[in-house]
């Protein structure tokens, strides 16, 4: 069993008949009884081999199911080396068998990180979950989008630069093997199949999660489109349910507006809400130092701003680059919030954290965060929170964490 975190970059440096030879001197080091190599469970043999180098069984069968019938000497592989007892479970069980091979139709770069769309053969899709975890080429990521016939995953710059999938261009053939909970939901005859896995795809690696691996869960569940619930238990205490401002879709509105039914604001970075021209409201402001700016409105829409589809339109406009003054009307009913210069360091506030986020998952520095509220009218602290994260399926992480982390 594995986890889908890399322990390192091997190259191939031998294929022969029923066997290959790898370069990995730090998973060589743990003398692993089987490797993970590009999603694909293999047994090292125990034959001699080099420093550093590990020799596995390579079977005709494996090869004709996989990515690694074209493997080659000098290849660059994703390995890791399977779980003892005592690891810790990061998230998300491998198992190394491969489910499917699929072929990457596009490659989207987006600030520091990258979006990859893959098609996969159509018997996978039912398999795929929007949020759940899937292994692509033996890496965990969390799925973004699923299309008709594809899906996408969102590559953070710590994947980027510890696996070889920024090395994936479009054509390239990639190992797929879905979560291990979505595919035993999935079998169950007795199951509608989709909506039981949509169910609890998440629900092993929701709620309270903590240092860097939690921070980085965080981090790829925001990439992919997803929430993160945030807990601040110094400067208000309280929780917000955070989102990405770049991809914001009008569902993303809707679930604030029904689940966390807080007041939305859109974290921004300074330069943003300069660039756009847009001012502070005047006066002393909240007692929690939180720097209100003039709510605005996309110029371009044709209601009266208020529905969550103009409202996601308006904070994905706010989020892009290519956004001017021009864009805007003011005022409207999309409250932008303006961030510390120092971040986190300088304020530990849910709008610096939003804007971190955002920041350290690759995306631009605009986001949207909306307290949570119980159903009475009171403000949801930390356990009502960790029961809210649970309930939705999102991972909770601290304000600290995130100072630490980011």
């Amino acid at each position: 069993m594995f986890t889908g975190h890399i322990h390192e970059v091997g190259a191939v440096t031998a294929v022969e008949p029923g066997r290959i030879e790898v370069s990995a001197p730090r998973t060589a080091a743990t003398a692993p009884g089987s490797i993970c190599l590009n999603g694909v469970g293999l047994s090292v043999t125990q034959a001699e081999r080099a420093p550093g180098v590990l020799a596995a069984v390579l079977s005709p069968e494996t090869r004709r199911r996989s990515t690694l019938d074209g493997i080659r000497p000098g290849t660059r592989v994703n390995v890791e080396a399977p779980l003892v007892l005592g690891d810790r479970v990061g998230g998300h069980l491998v198992q190394g068998n491969v489910d499917a091979v699929g072929k990457v139709v596009r490659v989207d770069d987006e600030t520091t990180s990258r979006r990859l769309w893959i098609k996969p053969p159509e018997r996978f899709i039912p398999m795929v979950v929007p949020k759940g975890q899937i292994a692509v080429d033996g890496v965990s990521l969390t799925v973004a989008e699923v299309s008709r016939d594809r899906f996408s995953v969102a590559l953070l710059p710590v994947t980027l630069g510890s696996t070889t999938l920024a090395d994936l261009s479009a054509g390239d053939r990639v190992n797929l093997e879905p979560d291990l909970v979505t595919r035993l939901a999935q079998r169950r005859p007795s199951d509608p199949g989709r909506a039981v896995a949509e169910a609890v795809a998440a629900l092993p690696w929701s709620g309270r999660r903590s240092g860097a691996r939690g921070v980085q869960e965080a981090l790829a569940q925001l990439a992919a489109g997803g929430a993160v619930v945030v807990w601040d238990p110094d400067l208000e205490g309280e929780g917000d349910v955070v989102f990405a401002g770049a991809h914001l879709r009008p569902e993303a509105f809707v679930f604030l507006l029904t689940q966390a039914c807080g007041h939305s604001t859109v974290p921004c970075a300074p330069e943003v809400l300069e660039r756009l021209e847009i001012g502070p409201i005047p006066g002393p402001g909240d007692r929690h130092g939180t720097r209100q700016h003039v709510p605005v409105d996309l110029a371009a829409g044709t209601g009266t701003g208020v529905s969550a589809a103009e409202r996601a339109a308006t904070v994905r406009r706010l989020a892009s680059p290519r956004a001017v003054p021009g864009d805007f009307l003011r005022p409207g009913h999309v409250f932008p919030l303006a961030a510390r210069p120092g971040g986190l360091a300088e304020r530990g506030g849910h709008t610096e954290a939003t804007v971190a986020l955002c920041v350290a998952a690759g995306l631009p520095p605009v986001g949207v965060c909306c307290e949570v509220m119980n159903p009475d009218g009171t403000m949801a602290k930390a356990a009502d929170l960790e029961i809210a994260a649970l309930r939705w399926g999102l991972p909770m992480v601290d304000v600290d964490d995130l100072r630490k982390y980011l």
